[in-house]
């Protein structure tokens, strides 16, 4: 993966970070492209993830990590069964299964759910059309469960709108170490890039890092030091239920990244239910589905 370290010189002064790369990455990268990799973390400033529209100082350090390609005209459409839960005109709503990733990246081109929604659909959403057609919100590859895709820009648009303004309703169960304490809370604790990993997040205080909230439900505790939660994000931040977790003292199971890969057979975190206004008819609709045999521990 190529990468750029570019120092701001004085002369840029509150400039936005996505106009300033387009003038001084070789190779005249389109605005569209560099909007996307600050939106996928390939770019940081000062060690932190900021949005496309961040103003840069002098002296800032930008740190580019620019993806070996990123253009979907090779991402081959692939024939792979899907377990669709709802179908209508305008979206479909799957039930991922765990070890799918959403979309291709520069190490994985293969074996996606866009893969697989490239050979099933003639149409999709063109809003992330080079890197993820019809993807409105993801799931990390080792989350199962439910997820909406868009088969239209103005179902696109209107979906991500809905997310946007947090009125997206979600329900995710996760087993996660130790017996909690209370029965119900929230963890209202912001996340930044981690100051050290480039591939995690971590609770942060910098002025760069983002709002999240979860609230949590115990669902059942087992004597074998083990609590099943549901779990209700308001915010989507990424990886943001297993930091918050591991920050309670509670990591998910099973998570390689913030907790212990061995203690389950898998990460023990799946997207159980949805509830969103539908884009076209306006009315609340909802969806869950069972969780996956693993999770049913007698």
């Amino acid at each position: 993966m190529p990468s750029h370290v570019l120092k701001v010189p004085a002369d840029n002064e509150k400039q936005r970070l996505d106009i300033f790369l387009t003038q001084n990455i070789a190779g005249d990268p389109s605005r569209t492209r560099i909007k996307h990799w600050i939106a996928e973390g390939f770019v940081t400033v000062n060690q932190a993830t900021v949005k496309p529209n961040h103003k840069i100082r002098p002296g800032d350090d930008i740190r580019i990590e620019i993806p070996e390609t990123d253009d979907s005209q090779d991402i081959e459409p692939e024939e792979m069964a899907l377990d669709v839960i709802y179908e209508d005109d305008c979206l479909v709503v799957i039930n991922k299964p765990a070890g799918m990733l959403v979309h291709p990246t520069a190490s994985c081109r293969t074996g996606t759910l866009v893969n697989a929604l490239l050979h099933r659909y003639e149409r999709l959403s063109t809003v992330n059309a080079n890197f993820r057609p019809g993807i409105v919100h993801r799931l990390d590859r080792e989350t199962s469960g439910v997820i909406v895709v868009a088969k239209d820009d103005r179902t696109h648009v209107r979906l991500a709108r809905e997310f946007e303004k947090h009125r997206v309703k979600k329900k995710y169960i996760a087993w996660v170490k130790g017996v909690l304490e209370f029965d119900e809370g929230v963890i209202d604790a912001a996340l930044d890039r981690h100051p050290i990993y480039f591939d995690k997040r971590a609770v942060g205080y910098h002025e760069t890092a983002r709002s999240a909230k979860t609230f949590y439900r115990v669902l059942r505790r087992t004597d074998e030091c083990m609590t099943l939660v549901g779990l209700y994000p308001t915010t989507g931040r990424t990886h943001q239920l297993r930091v918050h977790m591991a920050y309670l003292g509670h990591p998910i199971l099973g998570d390689d990244k913030y907790g212990t890969a061995s203690s389950f057979s898998r990460l023990a975190l799946h997207a159980q239910g949805i509830a969103f206004r539908h884009p076209t008819t306006k009315k609340i609709i909802e969806f869950s589905v069972i969780p996956p045999a693993e999770f049913m521990l007698s």
